[in-house]
């Protein structure tokens, strides 16, 4: 399998990682957007445009196995039934952490997983290498993430519309609705 082809396997049988389109945000914070990004990672992978960008940017540096790898192992913990989690189990384990992985992860103890534990899953099978990509990806990548490109124009980006007349019309409109 090509990189390309184990991220497109991926996608199939996770279909709610794609792009993050569609999925239920749990910002019920006063934050949105590149300001709720920037305050921790945890923030940034719950947003699906921050998923998008923080993908786009590891893509970038090589790595978007880890943020891939880290929301399978997210929706695998939903699976229901033992045979899709057996089906799911063994797509993450052929596309990240078998030894002919086209995406694999790089996390300790990999050595030690063998197909075997694909027949008996369970929800957190991949946790403790789940915590450990997380870890990687918040010490390393999110740091470089926040200083990137990427998000500095989206951050710019979002400014800029905060600033425009529409959006300070409609705010004012809104003020004038709620002051009544």
């Amino acid at each position: 399998l090509s990189k390309e082809d184990a991220v497109l396997s991926i996608l199939f049988f996770f279909p709610e990682i794609n792009d993050g389109e569609g999925h239920p945000s749990s910002s019920h914070q006063a934050l949105k957007g590149t300001s709720k990004w920037a305050t921790s990672l945890e923030n940034l992978l719950e947003d699906p445009e921050g998923v998008k960008r923080f993908r786009e940017f590891l893509k970038k540096e090589f790595s978007e196995e880890n943020v891939l790898f880290w929301l399978a192992c997210e929706e695998f913990k939903k699976t229901q039934g033992k045979k899709q989690m057996q089906e799911k189990a063994k797509e993450i384990y052929m596309t990240f952490l078998s030894s002919k992985a086209s995406s694999q992860v790089n996390v300790e103890g990999q050595s030690r997983l063998s197909e075997t534990i694909l027949e008996t899953p369970h929800p957190l099978m991949f946790q403790k290498l789940q915590d450990q990509i997380f870890n990687l990806m918040k010490y390393d990548s999110y740091s470089r993430f926040l200083k990137s490109d990427i998000f500095l124009n989206q951050k710019k980006s979002e400014e800029q519309e905060e600033n425009s007349p529409e959006a300070q019309t409609a705010a004012k409109r809104a003020s004038r609705i709620y002051n009544t």
